[in-house]
């Protein structure tokens, strides 16, 4: 059963601009397992992020580095929830997530379905 779906779009010029701008936002967002790529692939795993607080339908419950977004083994997106963040989508009743992460031109888009049981 579909318990939630959250989408969203990132301008990577304005998510740039913002990095530069504040430079410890990296730290703030991403944990140490996220960094280390392309500023457009950090985009992505960003819009991943803001997808799953659409999905919980406030931003409250989640914390930045209790979200990790990487890629399996043949480069699909997956993400995966720990601590307090795990707990309380454990408690929404969400088992499992299905993301998918795109970009074109200037945009990186993230689509994010959440499943549990009937």
């Amino acid at each position: 059963m579909i318990i939630g779906v959250g989408v969203d779009l990132v301008d990577l010029s304005r998510f740039e601009t913002s990095l530069e701008k504040n430079p410890g936002l990296i730290e703030k967002i991403f944990h140490t397992d996220e960094r280390g790529v392309a500023t457009r692939t950090l985009a992505g795993r960003f819009a991943a992020k803001e997808a799953l607080i659409k999905v919980f339908g406030d931003s409250k419950p989640m914390r930045w580095h209790d979200v990790r977004v990487s890629k399996d083994e043949l480069g699909k997106p997956e993400i995966s929830l720990f601590d307090a963040t795990a707990e309380y989508a454990k408690s929404r009743g969400i088992e499992s997530l299905h993301l998918s992460i795109s970009h074109d031109g200037n945009s990186a888009i993230a689509f994010l379905v959440a499943e549990g049981g009937a």
